[in-house]
């Protein structure tokens, strides 16, 4: 006998084949839709990708392969010469005359950058509400935003030893006046002045983005329990923005082991060309432009690029290690 199958039965396998038919479909659709996307993402990536590895990743490999050459530009012979060029960077004199100062200049400049704009965001954080608070940090920040060849120029006339702004107001003051940019003592504090002028407006609204993040409730609990603000500060504030004071110290390093703009400009010309007078000023990457564009020994600025590099990665490697264990994060 023929066994007779359940209409019913049928229609429920019928109805069961068109549900998987559609989530295939929609599946299918969905697939096709994401692919889409990512690849409109990728193309929108495209151009500022190609940018970066154009002129930023291409010739940083391209350096490290002729820091073990002794290479030319006017020659297109290259010979192979190891670790000739590190040796002879290590037994230069200036190399670790500038590594100190380059040190001490990153040592001054870090806490320098990280009190003074903290503080400074602190005095702002409640006249942002006001009324003319956007003013006040617009104020703050426009230096930074100015020219740093153009605004050094005129740091350059303030420190004037003979009837600069600065001796001015030390004689107003009846404190001796100083050689400033004329003085192998006091040449890096005045560029030091010039760069925490030019650059603490941007550390400032990092702090203020950070000091946004902290319940306002919390503060005014612990005030009505009767802490004082320092407690307050140390206690709630401090911990609370450890993530943007890390982001702003890090920052702070990699800018300021790299100074150049402000030290070539204030340094140069009737004080005795870059990096003077006597050296006092010369950084370690204001030696990698002499050394490449004055005396046009590329592999050795490029051997002294990558000690640059290895340092900034070392000092980033140490601070990420210590915040792993101060930093506090929500």
């Amino acid at each position: 006998m023929t066994k007779q199958l359940d209409p019913a039965l049928d229609h429920d396998d019928y109805r069961s084949n068109d549900k998987s038919d559609l989530v295939r479909r929609v599946g299918v659709r969905s697939s096709l839709f994401n692919v889409k996307n990512k690849l409109v993402g990728y193309g929108l990536l495209l151009p500022a990708a190609a940018v970066f590895i154009l002129f930023f990743y291409l010739p940083a490999l391209y350096l490290f392969y002729i820091a073990f050459y002794h290479w030319s530009i006017l020659s297109p012979f290259q010979q192979f010469v190891g670790l000739k060029n590190f040796r002879t960077l290590l037994a230069q004199p200036l190399f670790w005359r500038s590594l100190e100062n380059s040190l001490y200049y990153t040592i001054v400049m870090i806490p320098a950058i990280t009190f003074l704009s903290l503080g400074i965001a602190m005095l702002l954080r409640d006249g942002l509400s006001a009324r003319r608070g956007g003013v006040w940090r617009a104020a703050v920040f426009l230096p930074h935003v100015t020219p740093v060849v153009a605004t050094s120029i005129i740091w350059v006339w303030i420190f004037n030893p003979h009837f600069g702004l600065a001796n001015a107001v030390l004689s107003a003051l009846h404190l001796p006046q100083l050689g400033w940019l004329e003085s192998t003592t006091w040449a890096l504090p005045a560029v030091m002045i010039d760069s925490l002028w030019h650059s603490l407006g941007l550390y400032v609204l990092i702090f203020l983005a950070g000091l946004s993040r902290v319940p306002r409730e919390i503060i005014e609990v612990a005030s009505l329990d009767g802490a004082k603000s320092p407690r307050i500060f140390r206690r709630i504030i401090w911990p609370l923005i450890s993530p943007t004071t890390f982001f702003v110290i890090v920052l702070a390093s990699v800018n300021t082991w790299q100074a150049f703009s402000q030290i070539y400009t204030m340094t140069g010309g009737a004080h005795g060309g870059a990096g003077g007078p006597a050296f006092s000023t010369t950084t370690d990457a204001l030696l990698v432009f002499q050394t490449a564009f004055t005396y046009f020994h590329f592999s050795l600025a490029a051997a002294m690029s990558l000690v640059l590099f290895l340092i900034i990665l070392a000092l980033t490697v140490v601070q990420k290690w210590i915040s792993d264990r101060i930093v506090f994060y929500r």
